[in-house]
């Protein structure tokens, strides 16, 4: 090893510590914080993401990356570590570019505004939330124009997420998925559906935790290597291979709403959980590119956890930890958690309309960065397009504009992420059956672990070393393409509602 190499991997390691302070704050501030400790728990992150915003931005970083990327050193590295000499150096480059104080400012604004958002969000009150949502859009304008000057701002977003995707690509492939869907959810809504009387009840949340713990197992997520908790908003952090960290939250009147959450979470953590260990600490030892790592989640979620075969197994288990379901059968629960329905909520809703509302977050993003629509006019723009894909409009913000964190942190261009991950899955299925036969018998046998071997050698080993499109020319042979997704609908709902 070089001493060029070993210096800086020593450096890799004093940052990866301010990192996961960070992360261990955040975290806090999400799960347990009290509303009076919160601003104190933003000062310390404020503190140490500056301090490490330096650290990444810092001289000596970049005359190491610089002499690591001389052809003579670089040549000599292996893959993981000509990726991150190749991705350190290129986000050091646009990094520089953002001042300090700018900086330190954006950290603390991104705190005052997600607990802006958690409070109007109980109140149902966009006006509480709305001064912080204009200041994020405004902030984050600013920030594009530092790392990238010239460029089209939204354009910079999206690829921030998914790598080699602008929205060009995406609203190529989008329109190809609404030709298919939305005269496929017309025709399923105009069949008889089930009767979703029999689930109404309370439904204990410890209970709930309970079959979160046994589908966890059942999937393969590693207790040794993971821990659960609860918050607002369901999500996941991956502190490393050996730490990732779940959370959900328990309606005691909706247990489906849970026990897909666990699910879903679940799928972000085994792919933590499987990244190969040689690129522990580097960039690539988790996956940036978040079509590919919601394409995990959602997998879980809906080609495995809404096939019926899925529950053979384990639905006996499940309505012993969850009464209510005593009295509901597999079949009645099958038809249940495929009832494709207009809903207000975005996570509670089915896989074939799922897909509008991200098409809907999508295109008030271009409303707010290329149309410039201001930030007042937001909730009812919000409810126009609820009521155009999906007939139905919000009877207040809390269940309309406020329903996801998202923007509160600055997240825009995430949404899109969701649905390019639910258009991989119908290319992963395919490729799936292809290697492993079919995919319900593999589930009626209880197999779930061996779809997990699957993609963890498939994908997950990876990690971020490859592009999305990499990723799936790879995997599956070909170009990307929402028909595979739209033929798993077509057949699945054909059947299901008798089309």
């Amino acid at each position: 090893m070089s001493q060029t190499l070993e210096a800086f991997r020593e450096y890799l390691k004093k940052l990866n510590r301010y990192n996961r302070i960070n992360s261990l704050l955040s975290w806090d501030m999400y799960t347990a914080t009290p509303r009076l400790g919160y601003q104190s728990m933003a000062d310390a992150l404020t503190w140490f993401s500056s301090e490490a915003f330096a650290l990444s931005t810092s001289d000596e970083l970049q005359k190491l990356l610089e002499a690591l990327a001389a052809p003579e050193e670089y040549e000599q590295l292996d893959e993981a570590m000509q990726f991150t000499v190749r991705t350190m150096k290129r986000e050091l480059d646009e990094s520089r570019r953002i001042p300090r104080d700018f900086y330190e400012a954006f950290v603390t604004a991104r705190s005052a505004s997600m607990q802006a958002w958690q409070e109007a969000k109980k109140a149902s009150d966009f006006s509480l939330f709305a001064p912080h949502l204009e200041n994020m859009i405004e902030m984050t304008k600013e920030q594009c124009g530092y790392t990238h000057p010239g460029k089209e701002v939204y354009d910079v977003l999206l690829n921030q997420y998914e790598e080699g995707m602008d929205s060009a690509a995406i609203d190529r492939i989008f329109e190809e998925l609404k030709e298919g869907l939305i005269p496929l959810v017309q025709k399923i809504l105009a069949a008889p559906q089930p009767d979703s009387e029999k689930f109404r009840g309370y439904y204990d949340p410890d209970d709930q935790k309970k079959v979160q713990d046994l589908l966890l197992d059942y999937m393969g997520f590693n207790p040794d290597a993971g821990v659960t908790s609860q918050s607002e908003h369901p999500f996941t952090m991956a502190f490393s291979r050996n730490d990732v960290r779940l959370t959900n939250n328990y309606d005691p009147e909706n247990p489906i709403s849970a026990i897909f959450s666990a699910i879903h979470e679940g799928g972000h953590g085994i792919f933590g959980q499987n990244v190969n260990p040689a690129l522990e600490g580097t960039p690539a030892d988790d996956c940036r590119y978040m079509g590919i790592h919601e394409s995990q989640s959602r997998f879980y979620e809906n080609i495995l956890g809404r096939n019926r075969n899925f529950w053979i197994p384990i639905y006996g288990r499940v309505q012993e930890l969850l009464p209510g379901l005593q009295h509901i059968s597999l079949d009645e629960f099958y038809r249940e958690i495929n009832h494709v329905q207009n809903s207000l909520i975005r996570t509670d809703a089915d896989e074939v309309t799922y897909g509008l509302h991200i098409i809907i977050r999508y295109e008030i993003e271009q409303a707010i960065f290329r149309d410039h629509v201001p930030v007042k006019e937001l909730p009812a723009l919000w409810n126009r397009k609820m009521k155009d894909y999906l007939q139905i409009t919000p009877p207040d913000d809390a269940r309309g504009i406020l329903q996801d964190m998202h923007w509160s942190d600055g997240s825009f261009g995430y949404f899109p992420s969701y649905l390019l991950g639910n258009i991989y899955d119908g290319m992963f299925l395919e490729a799936i059956t292809r290697d492993l036969g079919s995919l319900d018998s593999l589930l009626a046998q209880g197999e779930v672990k061996t779809v997990t071997r699957w993609l963890g050698s498939h994908i997950h080993w990876y990690g971020g070393l490859r592009l999305p499109a990499e990723v799936i020319r790879q995997v599956c042979g070909r170009e990307l393409s929402a028909a595979p997704l739209l033929n798993y609908f077509k057949e699945k709902y054909t059947e299901l509602y008798h089309l």
